[in-house]
């Protein structure tokens, strides 16, 4: 009986191994280092944060900000790839291995990043769109002389004060009227979406082939991209610093960024805006990192290179706001208007208020080139990876499906037609319409928080957080400092419960441009959007205990119990050879006196 039991395990451990090599893992730490910080370096980064900046404090802001990266940010980041490193399974398995129980979790992150593929891609077909009308000595938004401009189109000239100019009431700037009239077409309303705009469609066909051949093969092609898409932004961000730091008016700018305004603190919706910068820059709740971490081998320290990511992050957020106020800094001083009139979030700050930057910049041809690229590799980065996240789930709950030669891409190009198909529609003439409410409801905070609050319960209280800390100094080789624990076990479901209960409390409904109402049936349509991923939870919850046998409390004490499957520490291993081998639980060859996992595994 021992011999047939050594036998199965034997078998099954080499399955395990075949399964691991199989799915493939990071040839070395810094492809997975530059992996992460393409997905959570993005586009958020360049006009997000330092809108919120401005719009709530200034530098006052930063409070907020860092008691919620502290208490949330960092904790969730950690605890999602640790979860993936220790796993080894993508964002839906990872929770069905952990407890059953809240295998809902893991659909409902992947609801959002499915959703999320649809509309965040549509950003870099705008992009591509703007880069090709940049290899052009005129610019075509920088001039009232072209087919699509109104006659009340109006030229902002550079700042002369010998010369006494009052534009017109209802004037408008050529930028404007290019991104409304040129790219989007918009039309008046989401009820009349009007016909497709077939040059974006064909921006959007080159995005999704780009973001296809980027993660083909795998990690194996991932890793080797992300050396270049992660990298380059960087060096944009620097030329563009420096090139804003050196124009008039660029002074202006940075103090507008920076004054502290500390009765702003008083107002909620400044720290439920904190809040939510933080889950969005983050990547946190999408299941991505968890996909990420799960290709790390065992023994990385996930740890450091978490607190390296974050810190990373939030200081690009911040040196890139010194970027972005330098030049509109230097607009509000060339236009003479105050600063406050020519910032703008969201897509308007990308291709409305850097459009009109660059055309009042000597060679303006060139820093568009080089701003679009930027723009479009920082989306890029982080649309592949969401991307792989979903077909890393997908393919780990169907290994014998998907890992069998050509089928992981076959697999992957279907995702990419269908999700590009599903983008055709936000490309229409009321596309923008449907865009916003994409953004709005389907990965607000509100989703994020709701995932937040389930993965710290079910991390510190249902599987227990101190046996996590004994997985992951397994893995690392030490126990992390107590600080984390505690937030996931009290600060971090404490702190997203309140910001979750506030944003229902304060909600408003969504306003294209603070004027356009969308008719009821839109706001029905984000909601259930929203829901569609929130209710995964419970949905599951109820499926799980209805097909489970026993009495009520019996199946929820089978499905909160974590799987077998699951990596045993050198602790648990050497307490179940005691048991099951107690004359082969002493041997080694190592120096902690233990011998090696999979050694220990396989004698199980």
């Amino acid at each position: 009986m021992k011999a047939d039991t050594n036998h199965t395990t034997e078998v099954s451990g080499q399955e395990g191994e075949e399964k691991i090599q199989d799915r493939g893992q990071w040839s070395n730490k810094l492809e997975f280092v530059l992996s992460v910080a393409g997905s959570i370096i993005g586009l958020g980064n360049m006009w997000r944060f330092p809108y919120l900046c401005y719009k709530n404090g200034g530098g006052a802001f930063l409070i907020p900000y860092f008691i919620f990266l502290f208490t949330c940010g960092i904790p969730v980041f950690f605890l999602e790839t640790a979860l993936g490193q220790f796993t080894s399974e993508g964002g839906i398995t990872c929770w069905r291995k952990i407890s059953p129980l809240f295998e809902g979790l893991g659909y409902g992150t992947q609801v959002i990043v499915s959703l999320l593929n649809f509309y965040y891609i549509i950003v870099l077909s705008w992009a591509i769109f703007y880069f090709y009308f940049s290899f052009s000595w005129d610019l075509p938004w920088s001039s009232c002389h072209n087919e699509w401009n109104l006659e009340t189109c109006v030229e902002f000239q550079k700042r002369n004060d010998s010369v006494n100019f009052t534009a017109p009431a209802n004037a408008t700037s050529p930028v404007i009227e290019f991104w409304e009239r040129r790219v989007l077409r918009l039309s008046s309303g989401i009820d009349q979406m009007g016909s497709l705009n077939w040059d974006l469609a064909l921006c959007l066909l080159i995005a999704w082939v780009l973001c296809y051949f980027c993660i083909w093969k795998g990690v194996k092609s991932t890793g080797k991209v992300v050396y270049f898409t992660a990298t380059f932004p960087y060096l944009m961000l620097l030329v563009l610093l420096i090139r804003g730091l050196t124009l008039p008016g660029a002074g202006i700018g940075i103090q507008f960024y920076l004054f502290p305004d500390l009765r702003r603190l008083a107002d909620p919706q400044v720290w439920m805006d904190a809040g939510t910068q933080i889950f969005f820059s983050y990547a946190i709740c999408l299941g991505s990192l968890t996909a990420l971490g799960s290709y790390n081998k065992y023994n990385n320290n996930c740890y450091r290179d978490c607190l390296a990511l974050c810190f990373l992050n939030s200081g690009t957020s911040f040196v890139a706001g010194f970027a972005i106020f330098s030049i509109l800094g230097f607009m509000a001083f060339e236009q003479n208007v105050p600063i406050s009139e020519v910032a703008e979030s969201g897509p308007g700050l990308a291709f409305i208020a850097y459009p009109r930057a660059v055309s009042l910049m000597p060679f303006s041809p060139l820093w568009a080139c080089c701003f679009f690229i930027m723009i479009i590799f920082l989306g890029l980065d982080s649309q592949f990876v969401c991307v792989e996240s979903l077909v890393t789930a997908i393919v780990d709950m169907y290994p014998t499906v998907f890992r069998r030669k050509y089928r992981r891409e076959l697999f992957l190009l279907v995702v990419c037609l269908l999700s590009y198909l599903m983008g055709l529609v936000m490309l229409m003439e009321g596309g923008m319409y449907v865009f916003q409410l994409f953004d709005y409801y389907a990965a607000s905070g509100m989703c994020l928080l709701f995932m937040a609050i389930f993965e710290t319960v079910c991390i510190a209280w249902i599987y227990g957080a101190d046996r996590f800390y004994d997985n992951i100094e397994d893995m690392i080789g030490y126990r992390p400092g107590p600080l984390i624990k505690y937030c996931w076990m009290f600060f971090t479901p404490i702190t997203c419960i309140g910001t979750f209960g506030f944003s229902l409390i304060k909600y408003t409904p969504l306003k294209y441009n603070n004027e356009y109402v969308y008719p009821w049936w839109g706001y029905a349509v984000g909601w259930l959007l929203a829901l569609s991923s929130m209710l995964c939870i419970p949905v599951c919850m109820i499926y799980k205990i209805l097909r489970t046998e026993g009495t009520l409390k019996e199946r929820i004490q089978t499905l909160i119990r974590p799987s077998t499957d699951l990596p045993k520490t050198r602790k648990e291993q050497v307490s179940l050879l005691a048991v099951f081998a107690p004359e082969e639980s002493t041997p080694c060859n190592n120096k902690d006196g233990l011998l090696p996992v999979h050694q220990m595994d396989t004698k199980l």
